[in-house]
């Protein structure tokens, strides 16, 4: 590896080497967070979660503890994350539609019931299924 550095002596080969194995743990990390964001843009649920289980494997053989403790929490979200190969929202999707239904919400100051408010609701989102 240390070959493609075009390095003038000895010396300063040695402590790019040294470099390179304090900051392991640190390349580690960096490219398997890099890997990790790959996992959403799959958009077949069988590869997502392949892509998941190699990642966890990874992270798990890593040794890095904290890594290990973050890849155990992102496990318990696993049901979420390969859902949104079926449905691909992002938060930005999302945060436009909460704001259309807080701007109906403050229109309907005064409707008596519920049911009205909601049709008020799916009559802006035509297309989604109920």
């Amino acid at each position: 590896m240390l070959g493609q550095y075009n390095l003038p002596d000895r010396e300063s080969r040695v402590r790019l080497k040294e470099v390179l194995e304090a900051n392991q743990a640190l390349m580690t990390a960096y490219v398997l967070k890099d890997d990790l964001k790959h996992l959403w843009s799959y958009t077949r649920e069988g590869w997502a979660r392949r892509a998941w289980e190699d990642w966890l494997e990874q992270a798990m053989e890593s040794g890095i503890k904290p890594l290990i403790h973050f890849a155990g929490r992102l496990s318990a979200y696993l049901p979420g994350i390969l859902a949104h190969c079926r449905w691909a929202l992002n938060t930005s999707v999302l945060e436009g539609i909460n704001n259309k239904i807080k701007v109906i919400k403050r229109m309907a100051y005064g409707y008596r019931d519920d049911a009205y408010f909601f049709l008020k609701i799916r009559s802006v989102f035509p297309g989604i299924p109920r």
